[in-house]
């Protein structure tokens, strides 16, 4: 979890080839609707969140209950949010990846094709909320090398190398 450009989809992919984890981007369950609202630089509402957020946590869900392990990148930026993820089936656990706010949009700035700008980072930052006492989860300063980072969750989460990797 965190702001846009912290890194998220990098060190999710990263952690889930390291434990032989199913991975994917909850930035490919928004609508079109919330797509198109963020490429004019709109940040979206809580309501256009919640049916994004629903899908993510069915996906989940629906992973949980066929047994595979998973790993989701996903802002989560505030407890509400974090709170409808949590309802999903099986253990949900968040690793928010703090990052210098400087070098999250020297990031964005260097990022193309993705929906996500740097003219909504602002808007991200004020709704942050950071993990609270009684969220499962860890906060990691993402400026480290991704292996290194990877190698903090791995301790964090209790998960090890898949076998192969």
């Amino acid at each position: 979890m965190g702001v846009s450009g912290c890194g998220k989809s990098t060190v999710a992919r990263a952690y889930a080839d390291t434990c032989g984890l199913e991975m994917v981007d909850a930035d490919d369950f928004h609508s079109v609707a919330n797509i198109r609202k963020m490429t004019s630089g709109q940040p979206l509402s809580d309501e256009d969140r919640r049916p994004w957020l629903l899908a993510v946590q069915n996906w989940m869900t629906s992973r949980a209950l066929a047994g595979t392990g998973t790993v989701i990148a996903c802002s989560a930026l505030r407890r509400s949010y974090r709170k409808i993820l949590e309802d999903a089936e099986g253990v949900v656990w968040f690793v928010h990846l703090a990052t210098d706010p400087g070098l999250t949009k020297r990031r964005l700035d260097a990022r193309t094709g993705h929906f996500m700008t740097a003219a909504l980072l602002d808007s991200q930052l004020e709704a942050l909320e950071p993990l609270a006492a009684g969220e499962l989860g860890i906060t990691i300063d993402n400026s480290a090398p991704v292996q290194d980072v990877v190698a903090v969750i791995c301790r964090a989460t209790g998960r090890h190398r898949a076998p192969g990797t």
